[in-house]
């Protein structure tokens, strides 16, 4: 079984995360990862910049923002019993859990004023309908009774 790199190139990164080259030199701008230099200039990550890469996007999945990822991935260097970033980590989730509670409550009243709109534009088309086919038959009725002229 191979074992794990132990260094790794951005193309590497790259590829594993699916995200930009950018994307991680951004997070390096931020001071979330930090890689070393080779003497041509090319970024090294290391296993602990992998770890930190994976943790900022399971973050961001969770809709963690970048300052709140970023206090989460300093905690782990301050604190390794990892206590406080478990602390801190419970905060932000609850947080979000209600910021989520509460976009689900706006979006099921907007579900209930589009259920009502369509219904009243469901109820307007079915009587604008029938009084179109009223006025259809009525005017091939009359139609029916009138004979064509032959002046010549």
């Amino acid at each position: 079984m191979p074992s794990e790199p132990r260094e790794y190139q951005i193309s590497d990164l790259v590829q594993e995360f699916q995200i930009s080259p950018r994307t991680i030199r951004y997070y390096e701008e931020l001071g979330l990862v930090q890689p070393r230099r080779t003497a041509g200039n090319h970024r090294i990550y290391s296993r602990r910049d992998r770890a930190r890469l994976k943790m900022i996007l399971r973050g961001k999945m969770l809709g963690f923002s970048l300052r709140e990822i970023a206090v989460l991935i300093q905690l782990y260097d301050i604190d390794p019993t990892e206590k406080r970033q478990y602390e801190e980590g419970l905060r932000y989730a609850y947080k979000h859990l209600e910021e989520v509670r509460h976009r689900i409550a706006e979006l099921k009243l907007l579900e209930a004023d589009l259920v009502e709109a369509i219904h009243a534009a469901e109820t307007k088309y079915g009587e604008l309908s029938a009084e179109t086919n009223r006025e259809e038959t009525t005017r091939s009725e009359n139609i029916k009774g009138v004979e064509p002229t032959h002046d010549g």
